[in-house]
């Protein structure tokens, strides 16, 4: 009997050593990397086309990638904005022409005598206008002044920069909802700042400040959202570092020498 009792308490013994040597034992354990989220590849925005090739109205061409403008204007909502909305307006106004008498014209052409009460035209046409125009007046590197011709206009007209800056940030800022704001060359060829709600531009018929569109400011949710939430002001200060005044000088002196 105590044969057995001893050797049942050897086992124990022996059990427990080799428990605590596993326990003191060490294992190499591979730890997985951390995943982290990429980001969705940007595409080109050269390869974005009209839905018709053959249609009346093609995409302006982005002058830049995607990417050129931040941390002003972010890539994301640049690539959304061009490829999805902007293209999205052009393809609507191509069927909302076609067929029409409107076919052919140029869009300045459009304007001049568009009923506004065609919401297809109206709607999907300023789209158009406007974003052209908005990607040609900005640029990476760019912010500043004016100079020569437009700078002279401006201080002549509004007193100072720092005075339009004001007034053009004023109605970006307090235009209710969606719209955009503008400076534009009046018929009597002097600048003013104006606002326009939705896709309206100062081209159409009932405008509050009639002129040519020099500089304009989209401020629709869909431009700024992504990168400034509900945070306009920062969106519309930011807005004065891609400003391209050459561009804009250049469309000042078309609409001054009409």
């Amino acid at each position: 009997m105590k044969k057995v009792k001893l050797f049942v308490s050897a086992l124990i013994v022996t059990a427990a050593l080799q428990s605590c040597k596993e326990k003191d034992t060490l294992q190499e354990v591979t730890v997985p990397e951390p995943q982290t989220e990429e980001a969705p590849a940007m595409g080109n925005p050269d390869d974005v086309k009209a839905e018709d090739a053959n249609a009346s109205f093609q995409l302006v061409k982005l002058p830049y990638k995607y990417d050129a403008l931040a941390p002003n204007v972010d890539a994301r909502t640049m690539e959304l904005h061009y490829s999805k909305h902007y293209k999205g307006y052009t393809d609507k106004l191509n069927a909302a022409v076609k067929g029409t008498p409107l076919e052919g014209k140029t869009i300045e052409e459009i304007f001049a005598s568009l009923d506004m009460n065609n919401a297809a035209v109206r709607n999907n046409g300023g789209g158009y206008y406007n974003h052209g125009l908005f990607w040609e007046i900005m640029a990476p590197n760019a912010g500043g002044e004016p100079k020569r011709a437009l700078a002279e206009a401006i201080n002549k007209d509004f007193g100072s920069f720092d005075t339009f800056k004001t007034q053009f940030s004023d109605a970006a800022g307090k235009q209710f909802g969606s719209g955009w704001a503008w400076l534009v060359v009046t018929k009597d060829g002097k600048l003013a700042v104006t606002s326009t709600a939705n896709q309206d531009n100062p081209l159409m018929p009932g405008a509050a400040t009639p002129g040519t569109p020099i500089l304009g400011l989209d401020v629709w949710e869909h431009a700024y959202y992504l990168n400034y939430q509900n945070k306009r002001p920062d969106y519309i200060s930011a807005f004065y570092n891609v400003i391209n005044w050459d561009a804009v000088s250049k469309k000042y002196e078309a609409a001054t020498a009409k």
